[in-house]
């Protein structure tokens, strides 16, 4: 798997403890306070005998609105998540960078049950799985659900590293040779695509700590340097510096960064 690990900041909320003990805690919580969320809770989270069977649980009730019998979905998605420990791993970085990044979020568990960008990312790393092993039409037609039930559209190929947040989601599409590394923020409406009918490695490469804005454009085989920000509405065609701000059409350096700037942390959206 393509995914690596990342380190959690000291000030991070799940340095002293548990991401998914922390959710159960959240669930038992959530269905004490409303007993019509209480079954549902019970029956993805509550009731489950590992991390990965509460992933597998949460993502097989979304994407189950297709005419395939919720038990094959959800033996699917825990067959590669037993085979595959490090998803879970990505999962947990991914959780606490949408608790850390996005005011909205007040839990973990809003994380997990309610932010779509969350579920797709999620479903991605099962469908590159399956890719990487040679299952390219169940990886292919796994994707395609996650863009028909969640919206982001993710080649099922293209790699993502670890502490990654898709805000919202809508609108979001990653091309077939893509990377992004960890540590990266990306609004809604974002494309990360090719520039014509070219083949073979043609995306974009989104280095460490980066955010882009929301309807932002990065086109072709260019690399994003590490920490620095796409500014929303941006269209990038040419590659961008670290360090470094970039805004407008064609997309043109505005501002050089400190170098201690995390742009994907500090989520500030003024060029």
């Amino acid at each position: 798997m393509p995914q690596s690990g990342t380190a959690i900041a000291e000030n991070s909320p799940a340095l002293a403890e548990n991401v998914w003990d922390v959710i159960r805690c959240e669930a038992a919580e959530l269905a004490a306070r409303e007993p019509t969320l209480a079954p549902l809770l019970q029956t993805q989270l509550l009731g489950g005998t590992s991390d990965a069977e509460s992933l597998a649980n949460v993502l097989a009730a979304r994407l189950c609105v297709v005419r395939i019998e919720h038990g094959d979905m959800l033996s699917l998605l825990s067959d590669v998540l037993a085979r595959y420990p490090a998803i879970l791993q990505a999962t947990e970085a991914d959780l606490v960078a949408v608790r850390t990044r996005d005011p909205a979020c007040t839990t973990y568990l809003h994380a997990l049950l309610n932010l779509k960008g969350f579920h797709a990312l999620q479903t991605h790393r099962i469908a590159h799985a399956l890719w990487t092993e040679g299952r390219r039409e169940i990886a292919s037609w796994l994707a395609n659900l996650v863009s028909l039930v969640f919206g982001p559209d993710i080649h099922p190929a293209a790699k993502i590293g670890t502490s990654i947040m898709l805000d919202h989601g809508s609108g979001i599409v990653i091309g077939e040779t893509a990377v992004i590394e960890d540590e990266v923020s990306i609004l809604q409406n974002v494309t990360l695509g090719g520039t014509g009918k070219e083949s073979g490695d043609r995306h974009p490469k989104i280095r460490h700590g980066v955010m882009i804005g929301a309807g932002a454009k990065i086109l072709g085989n260019i690399e994003v340097g590490a920490f620095s920000k796409v500014a929303a509405g941006s269209v990038v065609v040419k590659p961008v510096p670290p360090h470094c701000t970039v805004a407008g059409v064609p997309a043109v350096v505005v501002r050089i960064h400190r170098a201690d700037e995390i742009p994907a942390e500090t989520m500030d959206q003024n060029i």
